[in-house]
């Protein structure tokens, strides 16, 4: 998990609050659980009012403000890039999910608006939901009209006086139940820098919204257009990126199901161990009472291990898959319900978001299994002086710790049978000292990847397993030795394959003259002569290499395969009569 995090249980308890929230979550903030006031948009897309953040405790952040910062706010938008220097910088936590915010140079002012809620929260006034609305004008008097051209809410004295002016006297006015019905709202959204102008442009180049004077001002000659014309374009990248985290929610929602399968058969599993091991206990009286209590003791802290395993990366993927959806449904709320404005004002924190989620690394596999067993017949010592049976078996073989031996290891002769041996170990380097795993090897020849030999694996019942094959043509091929899918200690590797061997077609002998009875056609390898017209090698005369060998090829080794080729030394005819 890349963001900074308290410890587990606070978050685990904060996430279930939130959740039992509902809907109210778009209207209420979830520190004070009112109506939100002037609410703002955290980096992890939660909403908070902006007096609740005020209220919790700042700390000091190490790092310095950089590209990689969790920061996202209106106000730095519209930030001058010569004041982002290197500062001393300071966090909050979200009151929700306790994700780090790091707070703009403005403070928690400077956090993102989120026009979005406040929008929810004028429609649940308009429905009755919520408090009564107060006047735009006077923030006195009860609301009863709203004027379309204004967007701003009247009470009765402020309507008569806004019709009585010149420049409003033609303004359309409504009623305030006549609005319950409608899904946007909201009010005009200002720009932060001309306070008197609304924000309808946007400027590509500094990639943010501005106004008629920011356009004439401090954005002269960059590129802009109206809002309504590029939401299109950045409207299709945040839907996108929302593509691309859906698939995340429903990974994590499996993984979570598969946790609570292997709960659920951890339970199991440790129930039916626990009665076969009070089964077994019950002929051995109190000696075996007291192996039985400790033989419990430990599957209880098995299961308290593995339980507590399973727990934490559940906590930890349950916080992952909130965070998810609290930027899939945000943006999708953003996206279906919010103006072109709105998108485009949130789309920065949005993106930002998105993208962090998605390059979140997680597990989908359960960290543990429910592998447990017991072995009643596995010696287990002495209790109270009698000889006890019965032990838990945890032990899990760990390819990584297998070993593979054999001289046919990496060497092997064409159509002759070759073999090696794999052990099996767990992750502490123990022998299995049983069978019964899955082994699976494949010899595949490099120039034939589509043409397997065939292989026999042999299980020794004792941890160990002898593999054999039989190649049909030499040359180099590739080893495959995998347990449950993973390859052993070793794997692949390669085996030269050799033709077959070559017995020696002349004799092995000390001498030609003495082999042959003194024949002087007679020849050797070697190329020893003989004075007298001896074609042949002899004792202490030129080319005898002073010690037995075979007259085919030369080699001094009795047991050794002939080198002979064709053309080389004398003719195989006269070397075959060598032989007495």
């Amino acid at each position: 998990m890349s963001e900074n995090r308290k410890p587990l249980l606070g978050f685990v308890h904060k996430l279930q609050d939130a959740n039992a929230s509902g809907s109210s979550g778009k209207t209420h903030c979830p520190t004070c659980l009112r109506l939100f006031k002037v609410p703002r948009l955290l980096p992890c897309l939660h909403t908070v009012c902006t007096t609740c953040l005020e209220k919790l405790d700042p700390f000091s952040v190490v790092d310095t403000r950089g590209g990689d910062s969790d920061t996202s706010s209106e106000g730095s938008v519209f930030q001058d890039p010569e004041l982002c220097s290197l500062q001393p910088q300071i966090g909050i936590l979200c009151p929700v999910c306790d994700a780090q915010v790091d707070l703009p140079l403005g403070g928690v002012k400077a956090l993102t608006v989120d026009h979005l809620a406040m929008n929810d929260v004028l429609l649940e006034n308009l429905r009755g939901e919520g408090q009564g609305l107060v006047c735009d004008l006077c923030s006195d008097r009860e609301v009863e009209k709203r004027c379309q051209t204004c967007k701003a809410n009247l009470c009765h004295f402020c309507c008569q006086a806004h019709r009585r002016q010149k420049k409003t006297t033609y303004h359309t006015m409504v009623d305030l139940k006549d609005l319950k019905g409608y899904s946007q709202v909201g009010k005009p959204i200002l720009c932060p820098s001309h306070p008197a102008e609304e924000l309808r442009l946007f400027c590509e180049l500094c990639d943010r919204p501005v106004c008629r004077d920011c356009v004439v001002g401090e954005h002269r000659e960059h590129p802009y257009d109206f809002t309504s014309n590029v939401i299109h374009k950045h409207g299709d990248s945040v839907r996108e990126l929302l593509r691309d985290t859906q698939p995340h929610v429903e990974a994590l929602e499996d993984a979570l199901a598969q946790i609570k399968s292997v709960n659920n058969a951890l339970q199991d599993r440790v129930e039916a161990v626990a009665a076969d091991v009070r089964t077994f206990s019950e002929g051995y009286i109190k000696a075996i009472e007291e192996h039985r209590d400790k033989l419990l003791q430990q599957l209880d802290d098995i299961r308290v291990q593995r339980e507590t395993a399973l727990q934490l990366q559940k906590a930890q993927l349950e916080q992952l898959l909130a965070d998810m959806r609290t930027g899939v449904e945000f943006t999708e709320h953003l996206l279906t319900s919010g103006s072109d404005l709105e998108i485009l004002i949130t789309k920065g924190v949005v993106v930002e978001r998105l993208r962090k989620l998605n390059k979140v690394e997680y597990s989908a596999r359960p960290g543990v299994n429910h592998k447990i067993c017991f072995s009643p017949q596995e010696k287990a010592g002495q209790c109270q002086g009698y000889e006890v049976y019965g032990a838990i078996n945890t032990q899990e073989v760990d390819p990584a710790q297998c070993v593979l031996q054999g001289e046919d290891l990496h060497r092997a002769r064409e159509k002759q049978t070759a073999s090696f041996t794999l052990f099996c170990k767990d992750a502490s380097g123990q022998s299995m000292g049983r069978g019964g795993d899955n082994v699976h090897v494949e010899v595949v020849p490099k120039d034939k990847k589509d043409s397997p030999i065939r292989t026999v694996v042999q299980d020794n019942k004792d941890g160990s397993y002898r593999v054999s094959y039989t190649p049909k043509e030499p040359g180099i091929y590739t080893v495959w030795v995998c347990i449950r899918e993973q390859h052993v200690q070793g794997s692949p590797f390669n085996v030269t394959v050799r033709r077959k061997h070559r017995p020696h077609p002349g004799v092995f002998h000390c001498c030609t003259f003495c082999s042959s009875g003194g024949q002087k056609a007679a020849r050797c390898a070697c190329g020893g002569t003989m004075p007298g017209g001896y074609l042949g090698c002899g004792h202490g005369h030129k080319g005898h290499p002073g010690r037995p060998h075979w007259s085919c090829c030369g080699k001094f080794i009795e047991k050794s395969e002939c080198s002979f080729t064709s053309g080389q030394g004398a003719p195989r005819s006269l070397l075959r009569t060598v032989a007495l």
